[in-house]
């Protein structure tokens, strides 16, 4: 059994494209674990592109995480949010909301078959292969194949005719760039979603504060302009592909 793991951003949506286009050979599901707490843009585009998909061969699942809650049952904090005195602490969302999701939909539907499992991991991110950690799936990385970059994802994605993802990522993850931020900041919804849930953590592990942003201040009070609207020079492309980290 092949499947995708989907995450509707430039990486995972170039894979399931090049399924749907022939340029890869077919798969069984294309599977995206729903957080809820996706970009508003991520939604707008797996509506536009689900039934595109689906259309040429490419079956998606969407699951919806069954518990999407900020805060778990013994009193800690899903996401890696910032310390004040414990730096970052450990992230519990990924693995609860995404890869338990997928499991857990993998175990009723495979029957027993064993899993290869694609996932949307460019040449600029192989730092992030891993293999996994149950017997019964191996883990693929056709972009690392392909020798692609997220560069050339987006290339490939222009040629064909078909619209940029913007980063697939919760609205209030604390791994998002300072473009990325800007970009949040510039959807209400999705601003108004982030400044909630950074105010709902605050006081959740006392004595040391949360904050989503590295800053460790509020979210509305942080700063999001660049370096040049501050008056700064810079000397490189803002533009970053993964490499630098966030």
């Amino acid at each position: 059994m092949k499947i995708l793991s989907l995450g509707w951003g430039v990486q995972s949506f170039t894979l399931a494209s090049m399924v749907a286009l022939g340029e890869l050979e077919p798969i069984d599901y294309a599977v995206h674990a729903d957080t809820t707490h996706e970009r508003t843009s991520t939604y707008k585009h797996a509506e536009k592109y689900t039934g595109w998909l689906e259309d040429r061969g490419v079956k998606v699942i969407t699951l919806k995480t069954s518990n999407a809650e900020l805060t778990d049952k013994w009193g800690g904090v899903m996401i890696p949010a910032h310390s004040e005195n414990r730096g970052m602490i450990h992230r519990q969302c990924t693995g609860d909301w995404k890869i338990t999701e997928i499991r857990r939909w993998l175990q009723v539907n495979r029957n027993k078959q064993p899993v290869e499992q694609w996932l949307g991991i460019s040449m600029d991110e192989y730092q992030r292969m891993k293999p996994t950690n149950v017997k019964y799936i191996t883990n693929r990385w056709p972009l690392i194949e392909k020798k692609m970059t997220r560069a050339d994802c987006v290339k490939w994605l222009t040629s064909h005719d078909l619209d940029i993802p913007t980063k697939s990522a919760c609205v209030f993850c604390p791994f998002q760039s300072a473009n990325e931020w800007r970009e949040i900041k510039n959807c209400d919804v999705d601003w108004e979603k982030a400044i909630d849930a950074d105010k709902q953590i605050r006081n959740v592990m006392l004595p040391g504060r949360l904050y989503i942003h590295q800053s460790q201040k509020p979210l509305e009070e942080v700063d999001m302009r660049t370096a040049e609207e501050k008056g700064q020079l810079t000397l490189w492309d803002s533009e970053c592909y993964g490499i630098c980290g966030v």
